[in-house]
């Protein structure tokens, strides 16, 4: 007998087997931790490429500049009515300046008079930058292609992306073409110039 009343020996000897049953308990061996990984990994983490990212973020805030020239351009302005609500597409407000835009909507007969201006304004908006070609006149010099003053398409004056056919093409045309250049867009790369 030890000390009030207590068996020391017989003491120590379970405080030692159950430190023995902590330990033995603590040291076993971690299941694979592969199962429940593929589980989390699959359901928190995104694998995509940069140049996917950049092309959401490029398609996501397009800012479109206003170059109407006819007829045409009272369909792109409806389109941003109401009805039809290109703020959908994040295009709300028709940029005021080619300097904080990078989309242009040539809309209307393009003349040779009005083709400087063009590719000034072209020039001035910010890469990377695309153009759609709204309506017959704008893509071909539509109705009035045998005129000496009319370009036969905005192509020979900047490079476009888009072509929207119609004498004038719907507002549900131009959303059309919107769609088509989101396409466009995503399927480009950084790498490419």
């Amino acid at each position: 007998m030890g000390i009030d009343g207590f068996d020391i020996p017989n003491l120590d000897r379970d405080e030692g087997a159950d430190i023995e049953s902590m330990r033995k308990a603590c040291t076993l061996a971690v299941p694979d931790p592969v199962g429940w990984q593929e589980e989390d990994i699959s359901r928190n983490v995104l694998v995509t490429t940069v140049d996917a990212v950049i092309n959401w973020s490029r398609r996501a805030s397009l800012w479109p500049v206003n170059f109407g020239l006819a007829c045409c351009a009272f369909e792109m302005i409806a389109t941003a009515s109401s009805r039809f609500d290109i703020s959908r597409f994040g295009m709300e407000i028709l940029r005021p300046s080619p300097r904080q835009a990078d989309l242009m909507i040539v809309s209307g007969t393009l003349t040779w008079k009005m083709a400087p201006a063009l590719k000034r304004i072209y020039s001035q908006m910010a890469e990377p930058k695309w153009v759609i070609a709204m309506g017959a006149c704008a893509i071909s010099g539509g109705l009035f292609h045998r005129s000496y003053s009319v370009v036969h398409g905005v192509n020979l004056i900047v490079p476009v992306d888009v072509y929207i056919p119609g004498c004038p093409p719907r507002p549900e045309a131009l959303l059309n073409g919107i769609q088509k250049l989101y396409e466009k867009i995503q399927k480009q790369s950084i790498a490419q110039k």
